[in-house]
């Protein structure tokens, strides 16, 4: 909680300062009408991580810009926009009020302001259906009160949106259906993507060029050129000097490993690699299992035709997440036992 109010409130300290001074490093203010803030300045909120930025901007506009309320809550939902990545609710926040009024009592009054102005619209649409309203409070009355951040990110954005069209789907009608039944309108989608400038020019320079060898240098601007490779599918030539790169990479890879860990794995081998945050859907539990099936069938018939493997899992469980320590534990005690037998 600490870490994401310390980077929200820097962000949005730098934010509010850029947007008051037209002048980069002048410290001339030239903006004072934050009703224009909203033309200059989006905020995304890239899942509840940050979703404190709206208390917080709530509390610089009004406690130190001298807004009120109703201007202040025009210009922040105006600027927010909420991104949802996973409708697992185990991966979606829900601090402890008491944790809240510890740490961040001001954040918390404004939260519970929100909260109060919210429950009225509610109010009005869903007159004395008391379940409703406990589904679109972001305050959680259940056990040990809590603030879900989810519910305050959609409560305080202009839009809320998937990241593919199946989940954009499901949110509206499974996780947040009470929200967009309230506000249709704020829920699209935004499929994610991959830029290929990242992904290919950084960080697979040497395909890029075999790649622009034979089509030019616009597809990365251009990606549907790709589609030109295809008449080199069946150029021997062609598929020589793609797998040359790659097995280049695979050897500076086990360059790399060798030397920041002193484990030498065998570069001629079939990498295979996952590396995303440790997480049940993520199915890296699956994946052990496959090593470990692997791994008997090996011991079962040493002789049989197996292709060398050299498996690689990596990613970070939430601090809270035991069951996704529990997997990375399981992963290093096979790894203890693969890499050590002879």
């Amino acid at each position: 909680l600490k870490q994401e109010y310390f980077l929200c409130a820097a962000t949005l300290h730098d934010v509010v300062r850029r947007f008051k001074h037209s002048k980069f490093g002048t410290k001339e203010v030239a903006r004072t009408d934050f009703s224009h803030m909203p033309d200059k300045v989006a905020i995304q909120l890239n899942d509840t991580h940050p979703a404190l930025a709206i208390p917080e901007l709530m509390r610089i506009l009004v406690d130190e810009e001298g807004l009120d309320w109703a201007e202040a809550w025009d210009v922040t939902v105006k600027c927010c926009a909420y991104t949802n990545h996973t409708i697992l609710p185990e991966a979606l926040e829900r601090w402890p009020v008491s944790m809240l009024e510890s740490i961040l009592p001001r954040h918390l009054e404004i939260i519970y302001f929100i909260n109060h102005l919210h429950m009225e619209v509610v109010s009005q649409k869903y007159a004395g259906d008391f379940e409703k309203m406990r589904q679109l409070s972001c305050i959680e009355e259940d056990g040990e009160k809590r603030v879900n951040m989810a519910h305050l990110a959609i409560i305080g954005s202009h839009a809320v949106n998937g990241v593919a069209a199946i989940h954009s789907d499901l949110i509206k009608k499974t996780l947040f259906k009470p929200f967009y039944e309230l506000w249709p309108h704020k829920f699209q989608n935004k499929t994610n993507g991959i830029t290929p400038r990242r992904w290919l020019l950084l960080c697979n320079p040497l395909l890029a060029d075999v790649i622009s060898d034979k089509i030019g240098d616009d597809w990365p601007i251009h990606l549907d050129q790709l589609q030109q490779l295809k008449k080199w599918a069946d150029d021997e030539a062609f598929q020589r000097e793609v797998m040359k790169v790659k097995q280049d990479n695979k050897n500076r890879l086990a360059g790399m490993l060798s030397e920041s860990t002193g484990i030498d794995i065998n570069p001629n081998s079939l990498f295979d690699i996952q590396v995303k945050r440790i997480h049940e859907y993520k199915r890296q539990l699956l994946n052990i299992l496959h090593v470990i099936t692997l791994y008997n069938r090996i011991k079962m018939n040493p002789g049989a035709p197996f292709v060398p493997r050299t498996v690689m899992i990596g990613g970070k469980a939430a601090p809270g997440y035991y069951m996704a320590k529990q997997i990375i534990k399981l992963f290093n005690m096979v790894g203890e036992v693969v890499n050590n037998d002879p």
